[in-house]
């Protein structure tokens, strides 16, 4: 019984020094915490584990030295041990998290050029993961150990190893397949959190980026899960791999007469009315010309995904109102010859057109002002070369 309330005493004596000793460092980094970031998240993180630690420890310590032979001394010290290791996991795991979130807080991704700060994130996030699932592997296995049964099973499953492998890799070829292709895609840069992009028929955003799975955050706010080894296995578009400038474009059908120089001039005068357009490329052309109508397709730019498809929505809108308001006799319409004429129509005089006379930069996509030269260059190779190829992109 002595032994027993001697024990009692030495517990809270030392769990009552170490709290009274966790909270004053607590105390000291919190009051430092207001000019250093790092001491701050320090103070609000890794307090409770640090206490946690401490006082497990001095019990520990406290019931080794100070107490004497009482009943069931051996489990309580084995629970204690046990304690100590699971509190010391928790520890070094909050200073990690501490650490990943500094390193984070150097690199924001709420402003326009976060390309760098996004793969920087992706890195970390997946590394956060891989590091707490190896924590809490060791740790289980360290605890484990401490058992005499289990080191002794230890030894016999470390003896057949090689058998274990290849059943653990057979059991869990798909899942350690998404952990690979978890850690392929943190460091490739083939996708990262707060791209754009297009899987499955759906555009949407990377939302969450883990070793298992890809949660992409669809326009419409549902969520399509995804596993990590789909994108390392089957083609998607990335619309924000170098960068969030992209193209889009906005068609619609007209009929032959339709005028298409005060057409363009609309277009331009849409792009340049409006916030959403960057002032890189503002395109009418005519892609086709069959079936008794003509299809006149806008090519506009803007800075990201979201204000392309703005964009792109106001570009029908302009030009479908104004076809309707000035032009409506060149509305899509079906011609059909329903009887023969006696006489022949007299074949209408064709104006050619001055020979100086030279394409509008807005009906180009290859050449002219603003990017159509170098596009014109990246999809025809080295001029030296291709100089055929180049030349006839730009007639």
């Amino acid at each position: 019984m002595t032994s027993v309330l001697t024990a009692l005493l030495a517990v809270v004596i030392a769990a009552g020094a170490a709290i009274v000793l966790v909270e004053a460092v607590h105390w000291v980094v919190k009051r430092l915490g207001r000019r250093s970031t790092l001491l701050n998240d320090l103070a609000g993180t890794a307090h409770k584990p640090f206490l946690a630690t401490v006082t497990v420890y001095a019990v520990q310590q406290a019931v080794r030295s100070s107490a004497g032979e009482f009943t069931g001394r051996a489990g309580v010290l084995h629970a204690l041990v046990l304690l100590v290791i699971a509190s010391v996991a928790w520890l070094v795991g909050a200073l990690l998290l501490v650490l990943e979130d500094a390193a984070l807080a150097r690199w924001r991704v709420d402003v326009p050029d976060n390309m760098k700060a996004r793969r920087v994130k992706t890195q970390v996030v997946i590394m956060r993961r891989v590091t707490i699932a190896a924590i809490v592997v060791l740790t289980v296995g360290v605890m484990l150990m401490t058992f005499p049964d289990v080191r002794a099973l230890g030894a016999s499953v470390l003896a057949s190893a090689g058998v274990i492998s290849v059943i653990a890799a057979l059991a869990a070829q798909s899942t350690l397949g998404n952990l690979i292709a978890g850690l392929q895609l943190a460091f490739s840069d083939a996708v990262r959190i707060d791209d754009v992009v297009v899987v499955e028929g759906e555009w949407g955003r990377i939302e969450e980026l883990t070793l298992t799975y890809v949660a992409v955050q669809i326009w419409d706010d549902r969520r399509l899960i995804l596993p990590t080894s789909y994108f390392t296995t089957k083609p998607f578009q990335n619309w924000t791999r170098t960068g969030s400038a992209v193209l889009g474009t906005a068609e619609i059908d007209v009929d032959w007469s339709a005028p298409v120089e005060p057409m363009r001039a609309e277009l331009r005068a849409v792009c340049e009315g409006t916030e959403l357009w960057d002032g890189r490329v503002c395109v009418l052309q005519v892609t086709e010309a069959t079936g008794g109508m003509i299809r006149l397709r806008a090519l506009v730019s803007a800075q990201d995904a979201g204000s392309l498809w703005d964009l792109r929505c106001l570009v029908r809108e302009r030009l479908v109102t104004w076809v309707f308001e000035h032009r409506r006799d060149s509305l899509p319409r079906l011609r059909a010859d329903v009887a023969q004429s006696e006489r022949p129509v007299p074949a209408q005089a064709v104006v050619a057109p001055a020979d100086d006379a030279a394409p509008r930069d807005d009906a180009r996509v290859f050449s002219g002002a603003g990017d159509g030269d170098e596009r014109a260059a990246v999809f025809s190779g080295p001029e030296e070369q291709t100089s055929g190829a180049t030349s006839g992109i730009r007639q």
